[in-house]
């Protein structure tokens, strides 16, 4: 009997120690061990974070003299660079993230490594942003600057910084409890409680009907979605900026809305051997936004867009056309032919796809 309770007392001894070692682990380490989607979500933010910051000091410096285009010196190539680096990587977080998503298997290690670029790049930016900061002010003193228009930005809303609709809003109209709710959200979503500031939204919409914080609180709610950036959040966000469509046709954010939304599902694209549904419908929506608003200044970006979707559009095609040609090599029947049709759909849909010569070769 002695023997029994010796042995038991043993065994708890050893479980409280085990115990309060996790413990003391949890505290001298990482006191919140983030989920997979939770790493890439967080890596994601910080480079559209970092993409936005250079983007915005690039802009900034005006327009780009003919003799400072091949200028490795100039601060405009230094701040390229570095946006391309991080446009690599967030590709490689996105293609991850979408393997994810589909339960698809993968190197885990990969994820240790892509924090550590993360945290690498985001250290060269702040770098490169200081380095140029004498730069851009001087480039506003000299009165080279682009004239200060308003940015129908969605992201001037919640992502802070920068000429908005927000800023102008709150600086303009009277202080009341609108007013005190709708900066309250905005706080909120900016640091990542997103739940919360969906609340504060919703209840300027059901409280004040005649605020005029009614149509900006409906589209930051969608936006509060794609910030989230979740495989469901963003078909929430993208359902949110067609209703906001539907109550306001001709606000002048509205063709930021109907970008929202082709991007919205460009986020859900993956790789083009796989399902291309997203990818279709994200390619309908840029180009219904260029026949809806001909003339809307989001053009660039609009058109950026549609060279990458139609990229994704244009290597599946191709991927299946490679099939059916091996397959016609292999004794399969109608190989030829299908192959010869995916290699025009190419040709006809997509005239700026990458490998538009060697889709000209097999089809020849």
């Amino acid at each position: 009997m002695h023997s029994y309770f010796r042995a038991f007392s043993v065994i708890c001894a050893s479980l409280l120690l085990t115990e309060c070692g996790s413990v003391s682990a949890q505290r001298g380490g990482a006191q919140s061990e983030l989920t997979t989607p939770q790493r890439l979500d967080v890596m994601r933010s910080k480079l559209e974070s970092m993409r936005r910051s250079l983007s915005s000091a690039i802009s900034s410096m005006g327009p780009e003299a003919e003799k400072d285009k091949k200028n490795l010196d100039d601060p405009r190539e230094r701040l390229r660079g570095l946006d391309k680096e991080v446009g690599a990587i967030l590709s490689e977080v996105n293609d991850i993230h979408g393997k994810q998503d589909r339960s698809e298997r993968y190197d885990q290690t990969v994820l240790d490594r892509l924090e550590t670029s993360v945290a690498d790049i985001n250290t060269r930016v702040q770098a490169g942003l200081q380095a140029t900061a004498s730069a851009r002010t001087n480039t506003v003193a000299s009165g080279t600057a682009p004239a200060n228009k308003k940015k129908k930005r969605l992201f001037g809303l919640l992502g802070g910084g920068g000429d908005n609709k927000y800023e102008e809003l709150t600086g303009t109209v009277a202080a009341g409890r609108d007013r005190t709710l709708f900066e309250d959200a905005v706080k909120e979503v900016r640091k990542g409680n997103h739940e919360t500031g969906r609340l504060l939204f919703q209840t300027i919409i059901n409280t004040y009907p005649d605020s005029p914080f009614l149509p900006l609180a409906k589209l930051a709610i969608a936006d509060s979605f794609y910030l989230e950036g979740t495989t469901s959040a963003l078909v929430q966000a993208a359902q949110g900026y067609l209703d906001w469509l539907t109550f306001f046709p001709t606000d002048p954010l509205a063709d930021d809305a109907m970008l929202k939304v082709a991007e919205s599902e460009m986020r859900q694209m993956g790789l083009s051997d796989r399902d291309v549904t997203h990818a279709r419908k994200a390619e309908q929506r840029l180009k219904s936004l260029l026949q809806q608003y001909p003339q809307t200044n989001l053009r660039a970006v609009v058109e950026a867009n549609l060279v990458e979707t139609q990229e994704s559009l244009a290597m599946h095609d191709y991927q299946i056309g490679n099939f059916y040609l091996e397959a016609r090599y292999k004794g399969h029947k109608g190989g030829l032919k299908g192959a010869q049709s995916r290699y025009k759909e190419i040709i006809e849909k997509y005239p700026n796809f990458s490998l538009t010569d060697e889709v000209l070769f097999k089809l020849a």
